[in-house]
């Protein structure tokens, strides 16, 4: 017997106006451990992506998609992220007087993006917690999530074309990608009935599952559009063994509850959860700048070269 949705599909031979994306939650209460000594004291959000702090990126995006509001879920010592995107006097002032047109432009533009706000995840309790704690802040509408370490590059960007999904279906949705069978155990795996060459119907999630036990190679990534019944569901997902509420465990129930869709998304992700891919992205990044292009290409086959 299926659970009762807190806003249920429309019954057949109905269907109920499109409700709009405009809210989204970005979690960004991590230690950022991995990136010891340099997120001592600053946030692994701010560490710099070529040119730009890794979050703007993911609020950038966000903003592209039509989201109007957004929560961003902090800890302590996350103060630079909200100074980040809060205005800046004193800078204004200084680069107006150098005449730096273009600098203030670009600082100004940060402030006004978009409308953001802030709680604080007061415990590592797990992604799924800290979904949760935007709870009063979503209300009862759908929402997107943004996981930070996820930088999806491509023209169309990736939660609009989670957006495209959920106009047609009005059903949660989440962003998947193809990935080596011997690394799903860093990721929550779907088993999937295709729909078309991109869509699926979710019939299962199993968060981290040995490569033998994976039901596909199809993992969840940083990009998800939810429905606010994800909140009741989460409130009563117990912890795992490592102690943190899972997102992917109160998904799961959620799909028994409600059709639950994956798109393989277009574009390139870069996971910036490790050195070596956020050196990666940093120069991936580099290299779309037409100025620093040629100059970092010549210096990577001088290097390489010796």
């Amino acid at each position: 017997m299926k659970k009762r949705l807190i806003n249920p599909p429309s019954p057949a031979g109905g269907r109920s106006p499109l409700r709009l994306i405009t809210k989204a939650v970005v979690p960004a209460a991590g230690l950022g451990t991995r990136f010891l000594p340099a997120t001592k004291a600053q946030p692994k959000e701010m560490l710099p992506i070529y040119d730009k702090p890794a979050i703007q990126y993911v609020i950038e995006e966000a903003v592209a998609a039509g989201i109007r509001d957004i929560l961003v879920v902090t800890g302590r010592g996350k103060q630079a992220i909200e100074n980040h995107f809060d205005r800046s006097i004193e800078l204004e002032e200084s680069l107006k007087a150098q005449g730096k047109r273009t600098a203030l432009k670009m600082v100004r533009e940060i402030s006004d993006m978009v409308n953001l706000h802030y709680v604080r995840q007061k415990e590592a309790r797990g992604l799924g917690h800290a979904v949760l704690c935007a709870k009063s802040f979503i209300g009862n509408e759908p929402f997107a999530v943004f996981l930070g370490d996820d930088i999806i590059d491509h023209p169309r960007p990736a939660m609009m074309q989670l957006m495209e999904i959920w106009k047609k279906y009005q059903a949660p949705v989440l962003a998947v990608e193809e990935i080596p069978r011997a690394r799903t155990r860093a990721y929550g795996i779907i088993k999937p009935q295709a729909i078309s060459n991109r869509l699926y119907k979710v019939q299962d999630l199993i968060e981290k599952p040995r490569p033998s036990q994976a039901p596909s190679c199809l993992g969840i990534v940083g990009r998800y559009l939810l429905t606010p019944d994800i909140f009741e569901l989460l409130e009563k997902t117990r912890p795992g063994a490592s102690g943190e509420i899972q997102l992917t465990d109160a998904l799961r129930r959620l799909n028994h509850c409600r059709p639950v869709y994956a798109w393989r998304f277009e574009g390139q992700r870069h996971d910036i959860g490790n050195k070596l891919e956020f050196v990666k992205a940093t120069l991936a990044y580099a290299l779309k700048d037409k100025d620093a292009r040629e100059p970092l290409l010549n210096y990577l086959r001088e290097i390489t070269s010796s």
